[in-house]
């Protein structure tokens, strides 16, 4: 598989590397040392570069962060095959992923996709992290919830889509998720060209897109949605903060309501006018919500950010 450009490519504090878990190679961009470690799980249709952010900040104050490609993103492997792509299987990369790190304390850090895997996580795997952030993508229980609505699903009408076999990759075989989540910003300033051509040059490669694709279609026509739904969603103790973007044209503010039903410590932040990419378009607020909220402190309340 030709290699993609990597993001310590274009950020030199980052050193990127390899590790093993769950039987496939991952590449994992790091900063910072430390046996505190931040794990950031990034979304569709991204890369591991949408933590750019966040890296340094929490890396300056003593974390060691790893922001993984997850399978099938970046230079990571993409194995064949939707069963590749269950939630199970997503969940022991995570857990493995853990364990190859040898930190005694985990933060997860999640957005989107990468979210939809840390709630699942935080549920069945609860002894594993000390606390959970949640970024724009609602809770597994809610969610179902709002999918009665028309609004939610007018919204998810692509994730139908994506259960076709063969005919998404065909018709996305110009896709540029760069210029897709650039152009949906509420500050397109903070996505610079290059990191625009990497979500391009990673969206581009057709393994990964399909990879991409089995993620959705793994939970849904594999049956990973039913699975876990027959399981239950038990009440998660571990410390939450949820931050959420207004301005998420694929997932309603509907879809948070009643969060708190199944995560008893959980702090919830909206901000206004920022799209469902919050991480890039308000990191400094975001930064400073997490920081509070992992120093225990009074999580601040929102102010409207002004676009840019």
């Amino acid at each position: 598989m030709t290699q993609i450009s990597k993001t310590s490519d274009i950020i030199d504090a980052v050193e990127t590397i390899r590790v093993q878990a769950n039987g496939i190679d991952f590449e994992v961009d790091t900063q910072g040392e430390g046996d505190k470690m931040i794990l950031c799980l990034h979304g569709w249709p991204e890369h591991s570069i949408t933590w750019r952010f966040q890296m340094s900040h929490f890396a300056n104050l003593g974390y060691r962060v790893w922001a993984p490609n997850l399978r099938g993103y970046g230079n990571s492997d993409a194995p064949k095959g939707m069963k590749n792509y269950q939630i199970e299987v997503l969940m022991r990369d995570v857990s493995e992923m853990i364990e190859a790190s040898g930190a005694k304390e985990i933060i997860l850090l999640s957005h989107d996709w990468g979210a939809m895997i840390a709630w699942h996580f935080a549920m069945r795997y609860p002894n594993k992290i000390e606390r959970l952030i949640i970024c724009n993508v609602p809770h597994p229980g809610p969610f179902l919830s709002s999918m009665k609505t028309v609004e939610q699903l007018m919204r998810s009408w692509y994730t139908l889509f994506f259960q076709l076999p063969w005919i998404p990759e065909f018709l996305t075989r110009n896709f540029r998720p760069g210029k897709l989540i650039r152009s949906g910003a509420a500050r397109k300033s903070n996505y610079s060209d290059e990191v625009v051509s990497l979500y391009d040059e990673n969206g581009a490669r057709k393994e990964n897109r399909t990879a991409m694709f089995n993620y959705y279609r793994a939970f849904m026509r594999g049956g990973g949605l039913y699975r876990q739904w027959k399981l239950g969603f038990p009440m998660i103790e571990t410390p939450t903060l949820m931050l959420w973007g207004e301005k998420d044209i694929a997932l309603s503010i509907r879809s948070t309501l009643g969060t708190e039903k199944y995560a008893s410590n959980l702090t919830l932040r909206y901000f206004k006018g920022i799209s469902h990419h919050i991480q890039q378009d308000a990191p400094e607020e975001v930064n400073q919500m997490i920081e509070a909220f992992l120093k225990d402190e009074d999580v601040p309340e929102y102010l409207d950010i002004k676009n840019g």
